[in-house]
């Protein structure tokens, strides 16, 4: 399958979806993909049931023709491409290459800020702003690291696009791919879009924020990750730990940190239902690393990241979402790579006005990211001048989703939003069972829910 098909499918696995009742007779819309996002990475999938249905049951026949979705996500260009090249050197069985941009430019900002501070101690935490905002333009670690020792200011642009912080660590301006699901269950390229959206000052005049704390470094640069080896977000862990290894491989090639080589420890994060993160992160700082990048998973991230903080480590996580994390008490040590869900119910709020829909009700997701985006959205579709008639949180756990689809169907909307992860199969099959899946109704979706769940049941990238 397509790179872009397959990110879409392992995107389905957290991306919020959202229908549009338009009737069976008019033609659907849909659209999702991977990221970051905050999809992927967004907040955390709960494990499928026996009840889960097959490609028998539905898939396979265009049951997903027609959604439309938004998802964090770059224009593809040759330096991405290269990149991705450069992953599949390190990982061969790479299917796709969802946040892997994100987790190597974490790690390169890292290196550089602890450079620029002249320690891997607490005070770089104060530098990872300022080299990734005004100065001089670099676009990888060697050249940056040139330019550091002569003393220039950087301002380093990454494989994942330009970084740039406010004052929380939130990065200020967005692009989301508008994806579109073809008749064959899969992302039809030729229909995505791309939208870059900024955050609004609110957010983008944020102060710089000054790290907490006087942990001190050892002169070795050793960064951990907390990424998904296993768990409902499991699809996220390979082109993220690939873009761990290679830039721990380029940063050391171009001189390590002070001129002794960087250190990698890997960890699995696992997702909400266990308590792996946890475990890992008390092993990876009982080996005094200097940062973690993760979690993918905004839930899990919201677990650790007291026991990350307080011990004066920097977290910095290449796909969180939730917008929870912005105004978090995180010491001035919490960093991401995607962007916020401010910006993307803001984008996805756009998208469904656009298209012409005025009355929308919701079913999200009962955790941070779920009820998060579901507020976003509700801001920006309103600003738009529509109406949200109906919200439903559920319980991503539920055996089934009858009532709730009942209860949003009743309100008789032009669309229906699904925010969710790889429950969302199910819902989706409940949809299609009571009259209302997307073969009848325009669908919309983000980055929550395109993912494995549904790349399976519905056969998308196969």
């Amino acid at each position: 399958m397509s790179t872009r098909v397959v990110r879409a499918a392992a995107v389905f696995a957290g991306l919020s979806l959202m229908v549009a009742a338009c009737g069976a007779d008019e033609e659907t819309t849909a659209n999702e993909e991977t990221p970051a996002t905050d999809g992927g990475g967004g907040g955390d999938d709960t494990a499928t049931t026996e009840e889960d249905q097959t490609e028998e049951d539905i898939g396979g026949n265009g049951e997903l023709e027609g959604m439309r979705g938004t998802t964090p996500l770059p224009e593809t260009t040759p330096e991405v491409e290269a990149f991705n090249d450069r992953l599949l050197e390190i990982d061969p069985e790479l299917e796709d290459f969802n946040y892997g941009p994100e987790t190597y430019d974490a790690f390169v900002v890292i290196a550089l800020a602890a450079q620029v501070a002249g320690t891997d101690g607490i005070a770089y935490a104060n530098e990872i702003v300022g080299v990734t905002g005004e100065g001089e333009q670099c676009l990888n670690y060697a050249e940056c690291l040139a330019l550091v020792e002569a003393g220039t200011d950087i301002d380093y642009d990454g494989v994942s696009g330009p970084i740039d912080f406010a004052g929380n660590g939130d990065p200020t301006v967005g692009s989301y791919g508008v994806l579109e699901f073809g008749a064959d269950n899969q992302i039809d390229d030729d229909l995505t879009e791309f939208r870059v959206v900024e955050a609004p000052a609110e957010v983008a005049d944020i102060p710089l924020q000054t790290a907490e704390g006087t942990r001190e470094g050892d002169g070795v640069l050793t960064i951990g990750t907390l990424l998904p080896e296993t768990g409902s977000l499991a699809f996220l862990g390979p082109p993220e730990i690939a873009g761990a290894q290679l830039a721990i491989e380029e940063i050391n090639a171009a001189g390590g940190f002070n001129g002794q080589d960087a250190v990698l420890v890997e960890s699995d994060s696992g997702d909400t239902s266990t308590d792996i993160a946890t475990q890992s992160v008390s092993r990876l700082l009982s080996q005094n690393v200097d940062a973690i990048v993760g979690a993918a998973s905004s839930g899990v991230s919201l677990t650790v990241i007291d026991q990350i903080v307080n011990a004066g480590v920097v977290m910095y996580s290449p796909a969180n979402t939730s917008k929870t994390l912005s105004d978090y008490a995180d010491r001035g040590l919490y960093f991401r790579n995607a962007p916020s869900d401010i910006l993307q119910g803001r984008v996805l709020g756009e998208v469904v006005a656009d298209d012409g829909h005025t009355t929308v009700a919701i079913l999200a997701l009962d955790d941070a990211y779920g009820t998060g985006l579901a507020e976003d959205f509700t801001a920006s579709f309103e600003a738009s001048g529509g109406e949200v008639v109906e919200t439903v949180i559920y319980d991503p756990q539920a055996q089934t989703f009858d009532a709730e689809v009942g209860q949003v169907a009743g309100t008789d909307p032009d669309a229906i939003v699904l925010i969710g992860f790889e429950e969302s199969s199910r819902v989706l099959t409940t949809m299609v069972e009571q009259g209302v899946g997307p073969t009848e109704i325009a669908v919309y979706g983000s980055d929550g829910n395109m993912g494995n769940a549904l790349g399976t049941d519905f056969d998308a990238g196969e």
